[in-house]
C-alpha cells in the first residue's frame, strides 16, 4: 500500500483567526489543520467527528470553517464515532468498486 499524500494544510477562514492570527485560538485551529492534513479521508473526518462529540452541539458549523470540510462530511464523522461499524474495512479507506473505471470499460471499441 502507497502511503498517504499530504495535503496542504488548511488556513482557518473564522473571524478571530483572521482578525488576531497569533492568538491562543489561531494556534489552536493551526494545529487542528496540521493534524487534519496528515490523516487520510477516513482518519480525518473521524478525527474532525471527534472534536464536534468533545465540543458539543452546536460546533460542526465551527469546525467546518476551521478545518474546510463540508458540514456533511463532519456529521458523518461524528455519526462514525458515536455508532462506530462492527467490521472494518479491511484495511481500506474505501470499499471496493469506487472510483472511476478502467479506459478500457469506458471507450467503445471502433
Amino acid at each position: 500500500m502507497s502511503p498517504p499524500a499530504i495535503r496542504a494544510v488548511h488556513g482557518c477562514t473564522c473571524p478571530e483567526c483572521q482578525s488576531h492570527p497569533y492568538s491562543k485560538r489561531a494556534q489552536e485551529h493551526r494545529a487542528i489543520n496540521r493534524v487534519v492534513a496528515a490523516l487520510d479521508e477516513r482518519n480525518r473526518r473521524r478525527f474532525v467527528g471527534l472534536l464536534a462529540v468533545a465540543w458539543g452541539s452546536g460546533t460542526i458549523q465551527p469546525l467546518s470553517v476551521i478545518t474546510g470540510l463540508s458540514r456533511k462530511t463532519i456529521r458523518q464523522g461524528r455519526q462514525e464515532i458515536e455508532h462506530p461499524r462492527s467490521a472494518p474495512l479491511d484495511g481500506r479507506v474505501r470499499g471496493r468498486g469506487g472510483g472511476r473505471k478502467a479506459i478500457e470499460k469506458n471507450s467503445r471499441p471502433f
